[in-house]
């Protein structure tokens, strides 16, 4: 059972499992057409995890070997102040309650997909990235509570995520208007130092299915590919937008100034963001989000390379190129 089986990651999830053989159902909000490119194997029904009790769910997921939890929100959207309330329901209580009825449904696996930035919280404890972005805390409490509600009985793994790229039907990818609008209007462009560990979705879908079939009870596994810059990710954007403009590399300083105004319109709109937009630069943007991602490919298998390709594909859908 994949919860969030029609959205981004859940579909590719989907898609691997069923090559590998295995038997997919997904319950998920009715937020898309299910057209001939949904596979028909793939037994789909609407089910919103956030309302439903959890006798109800303990009654969908009986009879399931495993279950894949594939709903965010992620930090990319802002929702009403405060921002922490908000995070914490649908990334902690709801995720909990759905794995607790899995396990009470007697489902056997788990995994659960989550944030890289909890990863870099860990290594990078000086920063206190839990206790100053709301997000960051939320996906660490999420991890804390679906590894103990496993219990003895479900083996429950986590996958932490970076900057996945790549394209589905009927889904416009959010990148269009968190970023590739802003490069647009933008100038030239100006862009701190730092980067990203970045990776394909469809190698997501490989590293999913490789935490069900062999992940270890607890563990958080760290999912990447290929390390790039923003400068270099930012050009390869710029080329499938078929336009040309000079990308300058600012100081933190100058972005953070930029942060705190954004954090203050925000505030204005009565809205907040899961990363505090006036430290985002010094803590996260201006940094480099790397690691090595051969540990966890070799550990879930899934493949490596792919990204600039998949960056391209991410942008076209975007912004189709008209026939000439």
């Amino acid at each position: 059972m994949i919860a969030g089986g029609t959205g981004f990651l859940g579909y590719y999830a989907a898609l691997e499992f069923l090559r590998r053989g295995h038997e997919v159902s997904s319950i998920s909000i009715p937020d898309i057409t299910l057209g001939p490119w949904y596979p028909k194997e793939i037994k789909s029904e609407y089910c919103d995890v956030f309302t439903t009790n959890e006798a109800i769910l303990i009654e969908r997921l009986q009879g399931y070997d495993a279950i894949v939890y594939a709903i965010g929100p992620d930090d990319r959207i802002v929702p009403p102040a405060p921002a922490y309330p908000f995070y914490y329901d649908r990334l902690v209580e709801a995720c909990g309650k759905v794995i607790s009825a899995a396990r009470k449904a007697e489902v056997k696996r788990c995994t659960v997909l989550n944030s890289y930035f909890a990863y870099f919280d860990r290594i990078w404890p000086e920063l206190h990235l839990a206790d100053h972005h709301p997000y960051i805390r939320c996906r660490v409490e999420q991890a804390k509570r679906v590894i103990a509600e496993g219990g003895d009985s479900m083996i429950v793994t986590v996958l932490e995520l970076p900057y996945i790229f790549g394209a589905m039907p009927e889904r416009i990818p959010l990148w269009k208007d968190i970023l590739l609008e802003r490069l647009l209007k933008m100038n030239p462009i100006m862009f701190p130092t730092g980067g990203t560990i970045t990776i394909t979705v469809e190698a997501v879908g490989e590293a999913i299915v490789g935490a069900i079939e062999r992940g270890t009870h607890g563990e958080r596994y760290p999912v990447g590919d290929q390390n790039m810059n923003w400068k270099e990710m930012l050009s390869i954007m710029m080329q499938g937008l078929n336009i040309h403009k000079q990308i300058i590399t600012i100081p933190t300083f100058l972005a953070t100034l930029n942060g705190k105004k954004m954090a203050k319109d925000e505030k204005n709109q009565g809205k907040e963001s899961g990363l505090d937009m006036s430290r985002l630069f010094t803590d996260i943007q201006s940094r480099f989000l790397y690691f090595d991602g051969d540990i966890s490919a070799s550990i879930l298998g899934y493949h490596r390379g792919g990204v600039k390709d998949a960056i391209l594909k991410m942008v076209d859908r975007c912004y189709p190129k008209k026939e000439s």
